[in-house]
């Protein structure tokens, strides 16, 4: 569900409060849910900091009109989620950055996507395979996204400048890593786009690039891993693909080649096994008719220990009990920023209960069958989920705990 445009005065506090410190994607949505805008949250936060144990800075609103202007004189904008030009794979993701700025063609964002990563010393065979995929796919429709990083990345947004590519950058759009790429970002800004979730100024740490990757798959129907090593960046990104319930696909190669470790190892754990265009093609083409696309289950085994996306710690998040099981937003409400209205008495909270079983049920279905309106049930199923009597699942299906 996409909703109508923020206006200035909220685009303003939206920001200030993402720019907040220890608030990240999932505090960001848990605010939103318990306050019912982001300035009511932007109030709160101080008294929030101090049940917690713990001091915070939040972002004065000189400094966020500062970021407005600077992007404003780059061309570029902030689309917050929800608006009409939020990609919506990207919406679906349960990290999904509440502002995204954008600069170039930001059209490009709601085409299919088809993400392309690989080793920054990739061979001279994997580049050569990488240009062909994304030259390919790109005269398929669809449009190429990767991280702007040296070798594989280059590679996919070089050959993939005349039908539309994206670079999701780790620091802010002024801050290009490898600075050597900046002229490439000009190019493909102008018939692609360039995002980022982080302020201007910000150049890119170490954590922020595992945050990137997040992005990239999340834009993506699926995620292609060209060349990888066993420990590596490429890898992160296709387990935030399995993880976003996306298809991920991995070329073959030498076991006697380092750099073929980790795609072998991909394949070997049930990813699509990928040596040109078709067979991306083949898999995804279909997909694009189905009215259930971004709530497919996740395709290889699951990665919880160490080193694994779901084990990494992308944030410093404010300490709040919600956090674990933050839920989507409701888009509907979003845009007003108007406060919540009160809860009514239990008859609607036992009302729904009763519609949710064990079966997994979608939220849109459930609004259907209880006639409610779409916030009334989200602030309801909010509710249930902080008592623990249901539970979220991959696509945001729910089930009630017996």
């Amino acid at each position: 569900m996409q909703g109508p445009a923020l206006d200035d005065r909220q685009r303003l506090e939206w920001l200030r409060l993402i720019r907040s410190e220890s608030i990240g994607p999932r505090t960001f949505r848990v605010l939103l849910n318990r306050f019912g805008g982001a300035a009511a949250a932007l109030e709160a936060l101080p008294d929030l900091a101090r049940q917690a144990g713990r001091s915070l800075k939040i972002c004065p609103a000189a400094e966020a009109e500062r970021e407005f202007e600077a992007l404003r004189r780059r061309g570029a904008r902030l689309i917050a989620l929800g608006e009409a030009h939020y990609p919506l794979p990207l919406q679906a993701i349960d990290s999904a950055p509440p502002l995204l700025a954008v600069e170039g063609d930001p059209s490009v964002l709601n085409r299919p996507c088809v993400a392309i990563v690989g080793s920054r010393n990739a061979s001279a065979a994997g580049l050569k395979l990488t240009a062909s995929l994304a030259r390919e796919l790109g005269e398929a429709g669809f449009v190429v996204v990767s991280g702007l990083a040296r070798g594989i990345d280059t590679a996919a947004h070089e050959a993939s400048l005349d039908n539309g590519t994206v670079a999701v950058l780790a620091g802010g759009l002024d801050e290009v890593y490898p600075p050597q790429n900046l002229p490439l970002l000009g190019r493909l800004c102008e018939h692609g786009a360039a995002v980022s979730e982080m302020p201007i100024g910000w150049a890119p740490r170490g954590r922020d690039f595992p945050r990137r990757n997040r992005l990239v798959s999340g834009l993506a129907l699926g995620t292609v891993v060209v060349e990888a090593a066993r420990k590596s960046g490429s890898l992160i990104t296709a387990r935030f693909a399995n993880e976003q319930g996306r298809q991920v696909f991995a070329v073959p190669g030498s076991p006697l080649d380092p750099r073929a470790e980790g795609g072998n190892h991909l394949i070997r754990e049930g990813a699509i096994l990928c040596a040109e265009a078709a067979h991306v093609i083949e898999v995804l083409a279909p997909m694009l008719r189905r009215s259930d696309l971004f709530e497919a289950p996740p395709l290889l085994a699951r990665e919880t220990g160490e080193g694994s996306a779901a084990s990494q710690a992308l944030w410093d998040e404010l300490d709040l009990p919600e956090i674990s099981a933050a839920p989507g937003l409701d888009l509907g409400m979003m845009p007003s920023d108007a406060a919540s209205p009160a809860p009514e008495a239990g008859d609607r909270k036992l009302r729904l209960l009763g519609l949710i079983g064990a079966a997994p049920i979608g939220l849109d279905d459930l609004v259907r069958a209880s006639g409610d309106s779409a916030r009334e049930v989200s602030q309801v199923v909010f509710e249930l989920e902080l008592e623990g009597a249901v539970q979220r699942h991959v696509g945001g299906a729910l089930s009630r705990r017996f």
